[in-house]
């Protein structure tokens, strides 16, 4: 079942008033509706403020013209005694279209209207133009509201004579405005429709990105993802396809050393190159790879992520198995004591058999010298490594790897001239090192011609050297890098146990310690180590740290 589809489920009560396109609609309708009507309402302030000052500058235009006229400036003076004025405030109106041209001496006696009846008659407002300039504005006039200029007709002195009011009534410039009202009624319409259009794709555009999933959905999703992800003991990283992190919980950035902010950034910058950066990166292919870090021992798988057919990233899980790899080894060594220890109860029951018999045919003296000679032959080793080898723990522990590779047809030695009498090192890590050299040593004489012979070499006059050969097949010339790299291994896996781990924890071991592990071509395996002596300060601060 898909993420949408189980999503879904849990969201169908009231979904149809909730879902993301009524919401994105429902927005986008809201918010075009309050801007189209408030352009609306502002367009139409200005496109009426404009037409009224159009109006208005028409009027004085054709007043201003008017007054200028020489039959209205000769016959005004004279009181029109031709009734000359109205026949040209009546070819005036004809001819620029206004509704009135209203021609007045300066005591207000129109000589020319629209309405024969008020020619001679007085204006029931003072006149306007006495001050010798020109007036715009809206005048209610006897013939209704209307934009209205007024222009003072001058005399032959420059006096003023007259006024000349022109005026366009108020229902033209409605008529005018109905027009733009419709425009922007028909330009907003388109405008929701587009609008209403943009919104639906913009819906569709993202619940396709979503999986189709709505936002309480999403919410959900992202909750349970946070539980999920930093309620588990296992470290998770989420990675996209160009390898930047997009999630980590607390356990990864704990196992990986991280701090600081790390979403948006390429893995690559967040971790130095190794077999760990590479494999979060997907540069090494594979299932439950092993990748030693400086304090643990991680079992890294990256698994590739897509959805709806495309792939959207990684994810990667790792598990620290310090512990338990620890335990398994430990495991082992008891096992491989336990077999060295089965082996000798072999040998000595076959010695026992030996002397039994001599016994029983009566030969004491014969049965006194070969008692006497294993016995001799079984301090001798011993005694020489209480002698050499001062930490008791790796003395034994060589006694134990003797008899383990001479169970498998393997002569261990110790060199006559080892010595390690006073090694300033861990002596935990010296056995690390020397157990896995050894074990390594003994695997790589299996299948091989007789005879098999493993040397061990220890000297301490400067730090500590160690150098472990055998004669079998040795590292090939191209090999030698790969060899130290942890998760590589040429044998066939243990159960329970991983290959590809010793060389590297040795590797691990010494570089930490500040020594060299030098590895040279075959034929024969030739590992040598050197690991300086440690001051006291830095024996106490190896203590405090956890391995």
């Amino acid at each position: 079942m898909s993420q949408g589809s189980w999503a879904r489920r849990r969201f169908r009560t009231g979904r149809r008033f909730s879902t993301l396109t009524a919401q994105i609609l429902l927005a986008s309708l809201s918010l075009l509706l309050f801007t189209v009507a408030l352009g609306g309402f502002l367009f139409s302030m200005v496109s009426n403020q404009t037409l009224d000052q159009q109006y208005q500058l028409r009027a004085l235009g054709i007043a201003t013209t008017t007054a200028q006229m020489a039959e209205i400036r000769s016959a005004l003076p004279a009181g029109d005694p031709d009734h000359v004025i109205n026949g040209i405030a009546r070819q005036v109106m004809t001819a620029a279209r206004p509704d009135y041209v209203v021609v007045t001496d300066t005591e207000g006696t129109r000589f020319s209207h629209p309405d024969p009846s008020l020619i001679g008659r007085r204006l029931e407002e003072p006149v306007a133009v006495l001050d010798g300039q020109t007036h715009v504005g809206f005048d209610p006039g006897s013939l209704g509201r209307s934009a209205n200029a007024k222009a003072p007709v001058f005399g032959a002195d420059g006096s003023v004579i007259g006024q000349v009011s022109v005026g366009i009534e108020d229902t033209q410039v409605l008529s005018n405005q109905l027009q733009n009202i419709w425009l922007i009624t028909g330009f907003s319409a388109l405008v929701l429709a587009l609008g209403v259009a943009g919104s639906l794709l913009l819906s569709r555009r993202i619940k396709r990105v979503t999986f189709d999933l709505e936002p309480a959905e999403i919410a959900s999703l992202l909750q349970e993802r946070e539980a999920l992800l930093h309620g588990i003991r296992e470290a998770v990283v989420g990675l996209d396809d160009h390898g930047k992190v997009t999630v980590i919980n607390e356990e990864a950035r704990r196992l990986l050393h991280l701090e600081g902010e790390a979403l948006g950034k390429p893995i690559a910058d967040l971790l130095p190159h190794g077999r760990l950066r590479d494999l979060l990166a997907g540069g090494l292919p594979g299932a439950d790879q092993v990748a030693l870090t400086d304090d643990a021992l991680l079992v890294v798988n990256r698994m590739p992520v897509s959805t709806a057919g495309r792939s959207i990233g990684s994810v990667v899980t790792l598990r620290d198995r310090t512990e338990i790899e620890s335990l398994v080894r430990d495991l082992h060594s008891i096992q491989g004591l336990m077999e060295a220890m089965r082996a000798l109860e072999h040998e000595y029951a076959n010695r026992l058999h030996i002397v039994d018999g001599l016994l029983e045919m009566g030969d004491l003296e014969q049965a006194k010298r070969y008692v006497s000679q294993v016995s001799a032959m079984s301090r001798s080793l011993g005694e020489r490594l209480r002698a050499t080898i001062a930490p008791p723990e790796l003395a034994a522990l060589l006694l134990a790897k003797v008899a383990v590779a001479a169970e498998q047809d393997v002569q261990m030695e110790v060199t006559e001239d080892s010595r390690l009498e006073h090694p300033e090192v861990d002596h935990a890590e010296l056995v690390t090192i020397v157990g896995n050299l050894l074990d390594n040593a003994v695997d790589a004489l299996a299948n091989t011609p007789r005879p098999r012979v493993v040397t061990v070499q220890f000297d301490d006059a400067d730090g500590v050297f160690i150098a472990v050969r055998d004669n079998g097949p040795g590292v090939p010339a191209d090999k030698i890098d790969q060899v130290m790299v942890d998760g590589y291994s040429t044998k066939d896996s243990r159960p329970g146990m991983r290959r590809g781990i010793g060389l590297a924890l040795v590797s691990r071991i010494v570089r930490r310690a500040g020594g060299t592990l030098d590895v040279f071509p075959g034929p024969g395996g030739n590992f040598e180590v050197w690991l300086p002596a440690k001051t006291q300060a830095t024996v106490d601060d190896r203590s405090a740290r956890v391995d």
